[in-house]
């Protein structure tokens, strides 16, 4: 049983109620009347992270990947609840200040507070992040229209393959060993498109368990599909390299999950504005495929016009 399985099945019912829960199938949730915006995650060393021989990073690509959920919406989030269980040695003295001095940069650069929180006695690392904003409205999931452009913000698959560095799996030299290893401690949250995103996104969803796992979740209650065109997949330049010069291929790298980029869809009428907010930003907004009628297969065609087919979409949660 997947975790939407899970979900429909023991806890959808409960949440009927009220309208705020968004039917438990969106990243947040969002009360209109009093403007307030929720999101909650929780991160268990092993799965979410791998160890924590680095807790200064560890936590600050927890604040990061946390804080995305409220940014996709199209909101900045203001405060932050952090709740950690673990022992003496995860917990030491010297690995909570460099928690702590983590926390404090993460907190200038985002502009967040924390606010409060818990911590309890575990053998099992894990941490939860609960992040809060205010708006007087959101960009949904399953808001997409037939014909809706398909956009990422950035690029896509610097973090797996900083992965598959911290797993020994790929061997690459030290400047670039750092520089992927970091993309994937430290991804490149765009806060600034919060306020921007709302001009022209008719559906979005932050990219944390891979581009197609998580588009199938931006549309997951329609009746649609999707095109993507393999080359328009923004991946960085030094990703490039490593794929050429170890032979390797990009479809394996671009839905692997933990980018924390902005998917989102958009009219077609929205290109101009798209592209005057992706340069005043200075932010990479890539128009990579389009929404389609669920008549036609969801598909991704790559440099031949052929059809791709991928067996691993993204991470699930496997209960």
């Amino acid at each position: 049983m997947n975790e939407f399985e899970l979900i429909k099945n023991y806890f959808q019912k409960l949440s009927k109620k009220t309208s705020c829960a968004l039917n438990l199938n969106d990243d947040v949730f969002f009360d209109k009347k009093k403007k307030l915006v929720v999101s909650v995650d929780t991160y268990i060393e092993g799965n979410h992270f791998l160890n924590f021989n680095k807790p200064d990073l560890v936590i600050k690509k927890i604040i990061r990947s946390s804080i995305s959920d409220i940014i996709c919406k199209g909101v900045k989030p203001k405060y932050y609840f952090i709740s950690g269980s673990g022992n003496k040695k995860t917990f030491t003295k010297s690995n909570l200040l460099k928690i702590s001095k983590s926390l404090n940069e993460e907190q200038n650069r985002y502009n967040i507070l924390l606010s409060g929180g818990d911590t309890v006695f575990s053998n099992k690392l894990s941490f939860t992040i609960t992040s809060i904003g205010f708006a007087n409205d959101i960009i949904y999931r399953n808001k997409a229209k037939i014909n809706d452009d398909i956009y990422v913000s950035g690029n896509l698959g610097d973090s797996y393959l900083g992965l598959l560095v911290l797993k020994k799996k790929v061997k690459l030299n030290k400047l670039l060993s750092k520089y992927f290893s970091n993309k994937y401690f430290m991804p490149n949250i765009k806060i600034e498109l919060a306020d921007e995103l709302k001009n022209f996104a008719s559906s979005s969803i932050d990219i944390s368990d891979g581009l197609l796992a998580d588009l199938d979740k931006l549309i997951n209650s329609q009746k649609l599909s999707y095109k993507l065109n393999l080359k328009n997949i923004p991946i960085s330049n030094n990703l490039k390299k490593i794929l050429k010069n170890k032979k390797l291929s990009k479809i394996n790298f671009i839905s692997n999950g933990d980018d924390y980029q902005v998917l989102l869809t958009a009219p077609q009428s929205k290109r101009g504005i798209i592209k005057r907010i992706s340069s005043k930003l200075g932010i990479k907004i890539t128009k990579i495929g389009i929404i389609q009628n669920n008549s036609l297969k969801s598909s991704i065609i790559d440099l031949n016009n052929a059809v791709i087919t991928l067996k691993n979409k993204g991470y699930s949660h496997k209960f």
